[in-house]
């Protein structure tokens, strides 16, 4: 499972990807999906063709670049020294951002057995989800990799329920109309396209943390094409069998569509509890696997002097500490907007993450078009035509996904883009490169 001393194998590094991609928000899809008709079955289609590429594009580029920090290295190798810091930036944002988001909704579902309703209660349950992971993410990579593996099951273990079992109780007439949004079907296309594309988010897990995976140029890219059809299989077979065993009428309102799949197939209210304990569960293990890649890329960018060095320390487990901890407080900072900031900041916190994921994804699969282009690191020969549609696929999933983000939450994740440069600034003049640490510049040559 963990492949010797402080270093993830092939099983716990796809646990690690599907653990990542898999979080809370899979146990509320279909009832959002519902709301545009079937054809949001259809945009799950299409978006995961996207997902799929951009999959194998982190493969290629695991195979060739087998080192930590995953679109951070890429990057920097096609592009230089700032799209690197920029990527790492942005994906250093992603994470501490994202596990607020998912904490929220880690909460309601907790909420389930125990109620509270005060926002100072939510509020301790959403820090205990963020820091239970911070510390076990400070024992070390072992800890990690057993508990993304034994999160990773037992998430399953209902989902892949539904998506199968499911099958044999689904009900034409329950589907509904192909589109009821009362426009152009390829509008609500789009639009179901557009919520369906931030549930493979985590795609490139295995890339991040490639310094820590057994035989990096071999499990990386495996790691991430497996995690990443076992998802789609998963979310496109129990997304359909939501959809045939809930009337759509009810489907659009549910707040808990796999319980009430579970109990439309044998009756009884023992499917809200079931799906609670499983989005419990699968929450906990996607803030375990993002708590790690908060710390692991920061780490990988320091030790190139990147990034401020103080993320590059190690504890004696080799856990990233000041990584780790610093992402933890942030993470419990945005929390805390969620709870006592402006109203529909959940959704704010949702769709920024959804931009600042993007930029590693659009950099990366532009850094395989570089390679595949110039023919550097030995791209060539009969893959070439096959690698290059695959590219273009991932380049133009990015794209949808930056759409699908909407233009506040682009606007607001550009400005903290922004807001890197002068910490790229920083570390440049502490590498004396800039100002008087690094000297006074060089005379001018003679004409």
């Amino acid at each position: 499972m963990v492949a010797g001393p402080g270093k993830l194998g092939l099983p716990a590094a796809v646990a690690l990807v599907v653990g990542n991609i898999v979080g809370t928000g899979v146990f509320l899809l279909p009832a959002s999906l519902a709301a545009y008709g079937t054809v949001s079955i259809l945009a799950m289609g299409v978006v995961t063709v996207g997902a799929i590429a951009l999959a194998m594009v982190f493969g290629r580029l695991g195979a060739r670049i087998p080192a930590g920090g995953g679109p951070y290295a890429y990057a920097k190798d096609a592009f230089g020294e700032f799209p690197g810091f920029w990527n790492a930036w942005s994906f250093w944002l992603t994470a501490w951002i994202g596990n607020a988001a998912m904490a929220v909704v880690w909460v309601n579902y907790v909420n389930y057995f125990l109620g509270w309703t005060s926002l100072g209660g939510q509020l301790a349950l959403a820090l205990a989800a963020l820091w239970i992971p911070a510390l076990i993410n400070l024992g070390g990579v072992r800890n990690i990799g057993w508990f993304a593996l034994v999160t990773a099951v037992l998430k399953f273990i209902p989902l892949v329920f539904v998506a199968v079992v499911g099958l044999f109780f689904v009900d034409g007439a329950d589907f509904g109309a192909f589109n009821v949004t009362g426009g152009d079907w390829p509008a609500a296309l789009s639009t179901a396209g557009a919520l369906t594309l931030f549930i493979y988010s985590g795609v490139e897990s295995a890339t991040v943390v490639a310094g820590k995976v057994a035989d990096p140029a071999r499990n990386v890219g495996r790691a991430s094409v497996y995690g990443v059809l076992i998802c789609a299989a998963m979310y496109m077979l129990s997304t359909f069998a939501v959809f045939g065993t809930v009337p759509h009428e009810r489907l659009v309102n549910s707040t808990a569509p796999f319980a009430d799949a579970i109990n439309g197939m044998f009756g009884g209210t023992v499917g809200g509890g079931v799906m609670a304990a499983c989005a419990i569960v699968s929450g906990l293990g996607a803030i375990n696997g993002w708590t790690m890649l908060v710390a692991e890329m920061p780490l990988a960018a320091a030790r190139d002097g990147m990034f401020p060095k103080a993320f590059a320390g190690e504890n004696r487990r080799g856990a990233p500490a000041f990584g780790i901890l610093l992402g933890a407080a942030l993470t419990s900072l945005v929390a805390v907007y969620n709870y006592f900031g402006t109203e529909g900041g959940f959704n704010q916190i949702l769709l920024v993450a959804t931009f600042t994921t993007v930029i590693p994804y659009f950099f990366s699969a532009c850094a395989q078009l570089f390679w595949l282009v110039t023919g550097a690191r030995g791209v060539s020969g009969a893959r070439l035509g096959r690698d290059l549609v695959i590219t273009v696929l991932a380049i133009l999933f990015a794209f949808w996904m930056t759409y699908g983000a909407g233009m506040e939450a682009v606007f607001a994740g550009f400005l903290m883009m922004l807001a890197g440069i002068p910490v790229y600034i920083w570390v440049k003049a502490r590498r004396g490169e800039y100002g008087p640490r690094g000297g006074p510049p060089a005379p001018p040559s003679p004409a």
